[in-house]
């Protein structure tokens, strides 16, 4: 998907309908330009702060499911409206941050916008919320449920230990013992050990 201004009317093909009023009055409220950008591996959403007049930037990556998609966004919302009441004199993701996506959360929350699983996942990050849902295996397990075209896909942790899988780029691992709270697992052509969250969607490699 190439990266595009995404006109507040075609919001609701990127939003649960419920969600739909609540957002457009966050991005009026803010002046926020939005734009729908192509899968980033390192990102979900990306927020910048006003500078020279221009209105606050927000993006999201365009193939995320609609509950995906919003709690990147208000995730994204959450650095803008830290930013606006901190500045840059507070750390990223503090608890500053976690103050002011916390409240917006729970506003969706009680919307009642979020399917059970995903609102019962949210209200058990509240207390401590991570600084990337990526980084909430809880919510991450859940949210995949709503995805599409991912049957091809897995888990790190849905694949038997010694399995062969494949990550972007083509790079072949095999599945080792679990360490703590993460994977071990060696790189084929190079022997090198490297560890892999639980919720790391991989494609199994097929030997022959």
């Amino acid at each position: 998907m190439p990266k595009k201004e995404a006109p507040l009317s075609s919001l609701k093909d990127f939003l649960p309908e419920a969600a739909l009023s609540l957002v457009l009055e966050y991005i009026y409220l803010y002046k926020v330009h939005l734009t729908v950008t192509r899968e980033r591996k390192t990102l979900l959403g990306d927020y910048r702060h006003a500078v020279d007049g221009k209105n606050h930037r927000i993006s999201i990556n365009g193939n995320l499911n609609k509950f995906s998609f919003l709690i990147t966004l208000v995730h994204e919302l959450a650095h803008l409206v830290t930013f606006m009441q901190h500045g840059r004199r507070v750390a990223a993701h503090g608890k500053e941050w976690k103050s002011i996506y916390r409240v917006f959360l729970l506003k969706f929350i009680e919307a009642g916008i979020f399917p059970d699983d995903i609102r019962l996942a949210l209200e058990n990050s509240l207390h401590n919320l991570p600084a990337s849902s990526c980084a909430d295996e809880g919510l991450m397990r859940v949210l995949r449920r709503y995805d599409e075209g991912n049957s091809d896909r897995l888990l790190i942790e849905q694949l038997p230990e010694n399995a062969l899988f494949t990550v972007e780029g083509g790079r072949v691992f095999r599945k080792g013992a679990k360490l703590r709270k993460r994977y071990q697992c060696k790189e084929i052509l190079t022997g090198k050990l490297y560890l892999f969250s639980p919720v790391y969607e991989v494609q199994p490699h097929n030997n022959g």
